[in-house]
């Protein structure tokens, strides 16, 4: 005779005081095997209990999914058709199996939310099971806060008066985006490169800040001198908003990379100092030739060029004199002094044209005197 489930729940729940978060049927099997096997699951917390069937008070395994690395869905979700699930963990890969997609569904959203503490954006749930699912990251919260980051060390006694702790600076109202100040003992190599350019030359130092393989993030290697020998260590500098984080056993934040190098210094009491590669010197001091002398006393003659202008040309047209202009309208002149005023015209005209003539033959004008018979005519005519 089967005991009643409240009497096995009350006696798995004296097994462990993790809260029940969810249950029901599965099936599950590992990478290796070939076949599923029938059990019934309970969420408690980040854990998974399976049992060989829901009267058992006892859990035949157990899986821890802390530190799940990834939950893949090997089929595309489907109403009406079986959900597989591959659980990749540190140690094994397993496979979760719902005969019901719903049910997988709702299996993936629990599971989910406890390892990740976050309800996951893409999940085929009602809005009452996603209620279901907020309750549950708020008591997983509470139950498992995020543990704070510790403080630095006090600093040793004999180091206070020679290395004052900076003040604090004020706080800005937008943060700084810029890029974090780089040490000098920064060198763009990876960790063989920066392994060896320790050991070659040990006496440029024995701390080289590189990058890290993982982008965004810094290491630290260093070379440390102990009974047996020279030894290479090497640590992870994560890059966080609030700072530097020092992958230790016990993590150490810092605001800057030049106060990761002075945590280290102080660790090792300043018997390491940064990498700083010597820069060479000349051994040599050569004399620069004497420049060439150049002659003035006889300078070669320049070439000037003629300038060639073009002739000006003497105009060969004549000005010409407007006509005579006719006898106004109305005027009635007698025959014989119309003609003494006609040739008086053609003798000013004739007097123009010569002296004309002579200005463009460079000869002095001569004044015209006119002829016996036109005196005469003249005398006539008054």
């Amino acid at each position: 005779m089967s005991m009643p489930a409240r009497v096995v729940y009350k006696r798995r729940a004296t097994i462990t005081d993790l809260p029940l978060y969810y249950s029901g049927h599965l099936l599950k099997k590992l990478s290796k095997e070939k076949d599923f096997k029938k059990y019934y699951g309970e969420l408690r917390g980040a854990t998974l209990f399976l049992y060989k069937d829901d009267t058992q008070d006892t859990y035949t395994e157990k899986l821890d999914l802390v530190h799940l690395k990834s939950m893949e869905l090997d089929s595309p979700y489907q109403r009406k058709t079986p959900t597989i699930f591959t659980l990749t963990l540190p140690t094994a890969q397993v496979q979760l199996k719902m005969d019901n997609s719903d049910t997988g569904e709702e299996w993936r959203g629990y599971i989910l939310t406890v390892v990740k503490k976050e309800i996951p954006s893409t999940l085929q749930l009602l809005p009452g099971q996603m209620l279901l699912l907020q309750d549950v990251l708020d008591q997983e919260k509470k139950r498992r806060p995020p543990s704070p980051r510790p403080a630095l060390p006090p600093r040793p006694a004999f180091l206070r008066t020679a290395f004052p702790t900076p003040s604090p600076s004020p706080p800005k109202d937008k943060p700084d985006s810029s890029a974090p100040e780089i040490p000098a003992c920064f060198f763009n190599v990876t960790r063989q490169e920066a392994e060896h350019m320790l050991e070659a030359n040990p006496e440029y130092g024995g701390i080289i800040l590189r990058p890290s393989t993982l982008a965004n993030n810094y290491a630290l290697t260093l070379r440390q001198l102990t009974p047996s020998g020279p030894v290479m260590k090497n640590y992870r500098v994560t890059s966080t908003n609030s700072g530097f984080v020092i992958e230790l056993d016990r993590p150490v934040t810092v605001s800057s990379l030049n106060n990761v190098l002075k945590y280290f210094l102080e660790k090792t009491e300043y018997r390491l100092h940064p990498y700083m590669a010597s820069q060479p010197y000349d051994t040599r001091i050569e004399v620069s030739p004497a420049p060439k002398c150049i002659s003035i006393t006889s300078p070669t003659p320049k070439t000037v060029p003629k300038a060639q202008v073009a002739p000006m040309l003497r105009s060969q047209t004549k000005a010409e004199l407007p006509p005579p202009s006719a006898e106004p309208a109305g005027v009635q002149l007698d025959g014989e002094l119309q003609e003494v005023l006609k040739m008086r015209r053609d003798i000013i005209y004739c007097a123009n044209d010569q002296e004309q003539d002579t200005t463009y033959e460079n000869h002095t004008p001569e004044k015209s005197q006119p002829s016996t018979a036109h005196k005469n005519i003249k005398a006539e005519a008054f």
